[in-house]
């Protein structure tokens, strides 16, 4: 029995790497450090909530090395942390009471649509356009932040890629757009991970092995995206994308 436990927790610490890897830039890390801990035999519940756990590991160090990179706007952020925090605290305690499967038709639409905008506007993102934003405009993308919190908490899959994209649509450019998407994405997986802990849905065991091997991760991933710069990031969230759209059709099809 020692064996085995020893060999998941290897095994669980080689895929925190990997999805840690890729979720520092564009998120969709949980595609793959959700199924190995399901493979590990842990619940539906407890591999999402445990995922929590690591991953906000994972995305607090991400966070940092884009911090101390320069490619974060902090002074927006900050003000945004509030907003996405609340709005997965309130997911994740939504979700006890309201299946998750009701906004996988919706969440589908809006991957595809990313994916063929992103795709076609070839130059988009490469430099930063961003400027003080009008009110009306920073009350929607205030909106659309606190939204996107909600569904981190409530369902989750392409976090990362649905706050990067808000960024990219006022103006900054794939790098910093994905700097401040790691700063909000810590906010949101740490206010479900609260949740989580609170509801005792969360594995200690399993879930820090694989934070410990996701922060390596995760600083590996975050130097490659800023050393490789803008095109690399684009091409990962384009990738990143397609596979999330292709998993929402495969559950679709297979009914969740």
């Amino acid at each position: 029995m020692e064996d085995i436990q020893i060999s998941t927790l290897l095994l669980l610490m080689f895929f925190g790497f990997l999805a840690a890897f890729i979720d520092s830039v564009v998120g969709g890390g949980g595609l793959i450090s959700i199924p190995a801990l399901l493979f590990s035999g842990l619940s539906p519940s407890a591999a999402i909530a445990t995922n929590k756990l690591a991953s906000s590991m994972g995305s607090l160090t991400s966070t940092i090395a884009f911090i101390r990179s320069g490619k974060v706007d902090f002074k927006l952020v900050s003000k945004l942390f509030p907003l996405i925090f609340i709005g997965s605290l309130l997911g994740a305690w939504i979700v006890n009471f309201v299946s998750p499967e009701l906004l996988k038709p919706m969440i589908l639409v809006l991957l595809i649509a990313i994916a063929i905008y992103t795709f076609f506007k070839k130059d988009w993102g490469q430099n930063s356009t961003y400027h003080t934003l009008t009110w009306q405009k920073a009350a929607l993308f205030a909106f659309a932040i606190f939204a996107i919190g909600f569904y981190d908490g409530f369902l989750g899959a392409g976090t990362g890629s649905f706050i990067l994209f808000a960024f990219l649509m006022i103006g900054f450019d794939f790098l910093h757009s994905a700097g401040n998407a790691k700063f909000l994405n810590f906010g949101s997986n740490l206010a479900a991970l609260i949740m989580f802990i609170f509801l005792d849905t969360v594995s200690f065991s399993y879930g820090i092995p694989m934070g410990i091997s996701m922060i390596a991760g995760a600083l590996a991933g975050s130097k490659f995206a800023i050393k490789k710069g803008v095109a690399y990031v684009r091409v990962l969230f384009i990738i990143v994308t397609v596979i999330l759209i292709m998993k929402n059709i495969l559950d679709y099809l297979m009914g969740g």
